[in-house]
């Protein structure tokens, strides 16, 4: 009996659970006739199973051409008739703002059932556009997908046009972050420019226009009124901007953020800090540690707390600043404003922004942590999911869950390197061979743990990302920064061609980095700190990394791999267990005593005992490797905790017309 021959007589028994399971089963196996996907879909509504499963079943008929009458009709009754009120309502409602408004220069809103598109909502957040004059389907659409998509900002020199946008999130962002003309003492207003005016009235049934019409911010535009761009206000509606004075920009005009992410130590984060230090649409400063912006934020909770107590009892109340004094009065404070505060109050750091900038600067913001601790875990279907405290602390940090824009990148350096450069730091900076307390971990399965590049789809943070690679920046910095701009939709500007800390060019941020877009760490690889074994383990286990982001393999062959191999690469991990084990015996077995029934005995430990103990260690991290790298052998399906699966971060693409130097391999 075949799938579908199954779910029939489920249904027969009236067994509308398990003969929905079946159907769905047999449409996903494949191989059935139209006529047999449109009986399964049609079940699946009626009973009222997984409906996306049956309404992309139906698209998809639509779409090939089977049984299309059918398809649109069952479309239409099930998911278009009953959504047509609330899209008429919204229709209207717009029409009615936009009549009202002064810089849209046509009044002719066409009937809602003359409207040249159909929207068939798909669920909760996207719409399946329909023409019915060419009686076709677009593609899925989520007018509040929050990405923004162009670089909007790239020129600062004349007022923003933007040029047929019909997302939602980017009307808001558009209207929430270039400031009023009153405000910059100038002509300022958002330019929305639309080729056709029939599908921008269209999508006034999916689009609420309404809540960016209130500043009187932005100006509309159809076809050949592009001529009028831009407007002379004070000529033609007696604006005159520039009697106002420029005002500094406060808290509240700060509504989107930078996330630079920490992928992992060592990996370049202060060299990006660098070229996007004094950018003047920016509040950046170096990498903060992630526990010292909390402690601040209580801080300034507390002193917020204790001015309103000394002011309700009749005594005087001083704030650190004007800044902080005016977020005082603020009741509806919360701490993404806080953190903005202290930003707007670094005044070295803040010395070149742009008060008089047509756009609110983005808040640049690196929060940093001692470690990136990443773990896995494997359910029993195979499926493995990564495990980050760190992580955790970010997406439930209320400062991020705050801004409504969010955009993120994250810099890669070549991992094995990294993985060098940080054993490196650790002994020679930190002299963690001869600190008491401190000891080395495995560095290098942390780094084959950390899968950070690897990102949720349905984490906001992460939605509209991008990995730059650390080696791009300093070989073809021109190229690189041009495009990460573009991407962070901010100006590509003089500030981003050079390396600086507080606007002074190429200065030591940190002792022994070197200077401005010096290539020499591209090409270090620290071989007194790491064994080829090491790196050829490393670049087994993430060369799907390796791939993506278009680095070679230096050290591991490509061959395959099998548990044997895997042994003799542990054999060759002499380098990372000489340092732990150094650490462990300088640093704790150098002050430990024997213990017998709860008493100490006046005897150091002896060297064949601290022997045995790191010996024991050794085993226990090769027994660890051997079977994570095992593991990796077959490429683990990495997922969310919501089944879904993980996928790369995307990788920025440089344009090969602004290289200076061949990519970096």
């Amino acid at each position: 009996m075949t799938t579908i021959e199954i779910a029939r007589r489920c249904a027969d028994l009236e067994a509308a659970a398990d003969a929905c399971n079946a159907y769905t089963l047999a449409l996903s196996q494949g191989g059935l006739t139209p006529e047999e996907r449109l009986e399964a879909a049609v079940y699946i509504i009626h009973a009222g199973g997984a409906y996306r499963v049956a309404y992309t079943q139906l698209y998809h008929l639509y779409h090939e051409g089977h049984l299309r009458q059918a398809c649109l009709d069952i479309m239409t009754n099930a998911f278009y008739i009953p959504n047509l009120k609330l899209q008429k309502t919204r229709y209207e409602k717009n029409c009615a703002a936009l009549a009202k408004y002064p810089y849209l220069f046509r009044k002719d809103f066409p009937k809602f059932e003359d409207l040249c598109l159909h929207f068939y909502p798909f669920d909760d957040n996207g719409y399946l556009p329909f023409d019915p004059a060419k009686q076709d389907f677009g593609g899925y659409v989520n007018y509040n997908h929050p990405v923004v998509s162009r670089n909007f900002f790239k020129d600062l020199e004349k007022p923003i046009l933007a040029k047929d946008v019909y997302s939602q999130y980017e009307l808001e962002y558009l209207y929430d972050n270039i400031r009023p003309s009153e405000d910059v003492g100038r002509e300022n207003h958002l330019y929305l420019h639309y080729q056709s005016w029939e599908t921008f009235c269209a999508h006034l049934q999916v689009l609420n226009i309404r809540q960016i019409l209130e500043k009187k911010k932005i100006v509309f535009l159809f076809g050949d009124e592009l001529s009028r761009y831009p407007i002379d206000f004070k000529a033609e509606y007696g604006l005159d901007y520039s009697q106002y004075r420029v005002k500094k920009i406060e808290v509240k005009d700060i509504h989107r953020l930078i996330w630079h992410t920490q992928l992992s130590s060592d990996n370049g984060g202060d060299f990006f800090n660098e070229v996007f230090d004094s950018h003047p649409n920016l509040l950046c400063m170096p990498s903060i540690m992630f526990d010292n912006v909390e402690e601040l934020i209580e801080k300034y909770k507390t002193t917020f707390t204790d001015a309103e107590k000394a002011l309700s009892e009749g005594r005087n109340a001083t704030a650190s600043s004007q800044t902080m004094a005016k977020l005082f009065w603020d009741k509806g404070r919360t701490d993404k404003d806080i953190v903005a505060g202290l930003f707007l109050d670094q005044t070295d750091y803040m010395k070149n922004l742009d008060h008089g900038a047509r756009i609110a600067p983005a808040l640049f913001f690196q929060p940093h942590f001692a470690n990136m601790a990443y773990d896995m875990t494997h359910d029993e279907k195979g499926r493995t999911t990564l495990l980050c405290e760190q992580y955790d602390r970010i997406r439930n940090s209320s400062v991020f869950k705050a801004f409504k824009y969010v955009k993120t990148f994250t810099p890669m350096r070549r991992i094995t390197t990294s993985y060098a450069a940080t054993l490196r730091w650790m002994i020679e900076k930190r002299d963690s061979l001869n600190t008491k307390g401190v000891i080395i971990t495995d560095l290098a399965m942390d780094r084959v743990l950390n899968r950070s590049f690897m990102i949720d789809p349905e984490d906001r943070l992460y939605q509209d990302s991008v990995l730059v690679r650390f080696e791009d920046g300093k070989t073809n910095p021109r190229a690189t920064f041009t495009a990460l701009a573009a991407f962070l939709d901010i100006p590509y500007t003089e500030s981003m061609t050079y390396c600086s800390e507080k606007g002074v060019h190429d200065v030591e941020t940190a002792e022994g980095n070197v200077v401005g877009f010096d290539t020499a760490t591209v090409y270090r690889t620290y071989d007194d700190y790491a064994t080829d074994d090491e790196r050829a383990y490393i670049e087994f286990c993430l060369r799907d990394a390796y791939e993506f982001y278009g680095y070679d393999l230096h050290y591991y062959d490509g061959g395959p791999v099998d548990e044997e191999r895997v042994k003799q690469w542990l054999e060759g991990f002499t380098g990372i267990n000489s340092r732990i084990a150094a650490s462990w015996k300088n640093n704790v077995l150098s002050n430990a005593y024997l213990h017998i029934d709860g008493a100490s005995v006046e005897s150091d430990l002896d060297d064949q005992l601290k022997s045995r103990t790191t010996d024991s260690i050794r085993e226990k991290y090769d027994t660890m490797r051997l079977k994570l790298a095992t593991r990796l052998i077959g490429r683990p399906y990495f997922i969310n905790k919501n089944g879904q699966p993980l996928r790369m971060m995307p990788k920025l693409e440089l344009d090969p017309a602004l290289l200076d130097q061949p990519l970096y391999r």
